[in-house]
């Protein structure tokens, strides 16, 4: 591995995912809906996407996305969709990412549900994709072996998303303590609903 291109990677990736985005976005809400350890599950499930894209950006499946965009342009509706769904069920106090009027903490529910909504926002991320297309060739070695590279990279990027996630989340869960009364529970739903439709919105016209 290139170590001169390495030094600058690191800071280079660990800047744009500090940067708000879509994740962040969720990661935010969620931490003030479920909390930073139940958060964790949609954290794991877009550090997988986000390394799927890396891959598929350094092996060239980007361009079979590019020839196809109609499937790109579906699977990205879908799951805006189902993250403004989310959004308004929780900021109208109901579905089970919602806090109750009895309890600040929210019901166990799927955790599969959580890995979903992060691994779908990863994935469908238009910015995401077009990202790792211009950022990651420039960093590979072509004299040097394709896979210890790609092994690196994408470890790099999924332990600064992870980080810069964890940030967010924790201070979604900073924000829930202080608002975190009965009589606060309906504004904190509103306030993460609205953040979950936001990240919807953001995804369908992106």
């Amino acid at each position: 591995m290139n170590w001169a291109l390495l030094s600058v990677f690191i800071p280079t990736f660990f800047f744009v995912s500090i940067t708000p985005g879509m994740c962040m976005t969720l990661a935010l809400g969620l931490g003030m809906s479920v909390g930073y350890k139940r958060a964790l599950w949609m954290m794991a499930g877009e550090v997988v996407g986000v390394a799927l894209v890396a891959i598929a950006a350094v092996l060239g499946i980007a361009a079979v996305m590019l020839n196809y965009p109609w499937l790109f342009v579906a699977f990205k509706a879908i799951g805006a969709s189902y993250l403004f769904y989310l959004g308004i069920q929780m900021w109208l106090s109901k579905g089970k990412l919602a806090l109750s009027s009895e309890t600040t903490e929210v019901p166990v529910g799927k955790n599969w549900d959580l890995v979903v909504q992060g691994f779908v926002t990863a994935i469908a991320n238009p910015k995401g994709w077009a990202f790792m297309v211009s950022l990651l060739p420039p960093f590979i070695d072509n004299s040097k072996p394709l896979t210890i590279q790609l092994v690196l990279l994408v470890s790099i990027i999924m332990v600064s998303e992870f980080i810069c996630m964890t940030l967010y989340a924790t201070g979604g869960k900073g924000l829930k303590r202080v608002l975190g009364h009965s009589k606060n529970v309906r504004f904190m739903n509103r306030i993460s609903g609205t953040l979950m439709m936001g990240v919807g919105v953001w995804l369908f016209v992106s």
